[in-house]
């Protein structure tokens, strides 16, 4: 490590920077983790990272070399399968078991590594993701059949969005509007019994920005004002977004068909709850990418986070029974770096997203615009807003009672 030069160095730490990032690692996480790799290799440095734009200023100790690099980049996408890979990169250099040029090349093999599942793969994951979602919210057979056939449709149009920037562009609100239009369409011809925006909400719960929205709200509870800010601005305008959407593929279809006289039927039991949530854990494992030898630590996250905040709420209310369920999360995936030696943000995703409640804001934009509740929730906008000051609040507290191994 010795014998590389500022040259090399500097170049590592760059890539790395914006591999990590690519993989949706938080800003205040990223830049600790930076700040630890450029003091291991002797130099000092200084990070601005911001969802869609990198800073780096790195020299040595006595100025005689300094760099700046400045990137404007998108939004990464949680991949956790990558983000683990690099992170046992990062420890092996610096046990010294890969030189810096052989960690160089890597890298560069991990971020052309090709996805490890295939499209049906992925198709059947989206639709066990919108089904699993329909049946946590206690709904009936029917929301949770049609809402796992239109997560088919939707994941279509992202494969579509893949090779075309247009539909890219408006990817959002379209998969709303079509999802919207296709339930009005089953409500009116096959099946009466259907709850419409539920199973609308359901069919894009992939898209509901709840996760970011919370990363944001983490940043800047850790003062990275600017990208926290940017983060909750950016999850705030793809719910308007996605909402819109749904608002407009609803009003397509009452004009195409008409009001369809709502047919209640059972509920499905109170047990199948944690059916789903095996389901949207397994669901989640595909679509991040997780790595094998973590899909039982990661599954495990999201029955810890749901039954963690079940038990909370029989103590306190539904909001404080978050925080007890963030609160275990936090330990457990604490917990988790020091037994399997791996970022703890690869099960601490699982749980959050048993626990993030950008569904609730979906349906407080429902009930605030059209006056409508499509499911029994009052007081919707306090509890929301208690719930991510609860999460946030479970996760700084668990970090005080197990600090993290890892940054990551």
């Amino acid at each position: 490590m010795k014998t590389a030069t500022f040259t090399e160095k500097r170049k590592f730490i760059v890539k790395l920077g914006k591999m990590l990032h690519k993989y949706g690692t938080p800003a205040y996480r990223l830049e600790a983790h930076l700040t630890d790799v450029t003091t291991f290799l002797g130099l000092k440095a200084s990070f601005i990272i911001i969802p869609t734009a990198l800073t780096f200023v790195i020299w040595t100790d006595g100025h005689e070399d300094e760099y700046t690099h400045a990137a404007r980049v998108n939004p990464g996408d949680l991949d956790l399968g990558s983000l683990s890979r690099t992170d046992e990169l990062v420890d092996q250099l610096s046990k010294g078991l890969l030189t810096l040029k052989e960690a160089d090349q890597r890298l560069d093999e991990i971020d052309q590594m090709p996805n490890p599942h295939n499209k049906v793969t992925i198709g059947v994951a989206f639709s066990m993701s919108s089904g699993a979602f329909a049946m946590l919210m206690g709904t009936s057979w029917n929301d949770v059949f049609w809402s796992a056939l239109i997560g088919i449709l939707v994941y279509l149009f992202v494969v579509w969005s893949a090779r075309s920037k247009r539909v890219a562009h408006m990817l959002e609100p379209l998969v709303a509007i079509v999802s919207a239009f296709v339930a009005c369409t089953v409500a009116a011809y096959i099946d009466p019994a259907i709850n419409i925006r539920l199973v609308v909400l359901s069919s894009i719960i992939v898209f509901i920005p709840g996760l970011a929205l919370t990363l944001g709200l983490a940043e800047l509870s850790a003062r990275h004002l600017v990208s926290g800010t940017a983060r909750v601005m950016d999850a705030l305008m793809l719910l308007f977004k996605l909402y819109f959407g749904a608002f407009l593929g609803v009003a397509f279809g009452l004009a195409a068909f008409g009001e369809v006289e709502f047919i209640k039927p059972e509920p499905i039991p109170k047990w199948t709850a944690w059916l789903a949530i095996a389901i949207l854990c397994s669901s989640l494992i595909v679509i991040f990418r997780t790595k094998a030898k973590h899909i039982v630590w990661s599954i495990a996250a999201g029955f810890i986070a749901y039954g963690a905040s079940l038990w909370g709420a029989i103590y306190f209310d539904y909001a404080l029974g978050v925080f007890v369920g963030a609160f275990a999360v936090g330990v457990y995936s604490n917990l988790f770096t020091r037994i399997a030696n791996a970022p703890a943000v690869i099960v601490a995703m699982q749980g959050l997203i048993v626990l993030v409640p950008g569904s609730k804001i979906y349906i407080g934009l429902n009930s605030l615009i059209s006056g409508q509740n499509f499911v029994s929730a009052d007081h919707i906008g306090q509890q929301t807003f208690l719930i991510l000051m609860s999460l946030i609040a479970g996760l700084i507290f668990a970090n005080v009672a197990l600090p993290p191994k890892k940054i990551l």
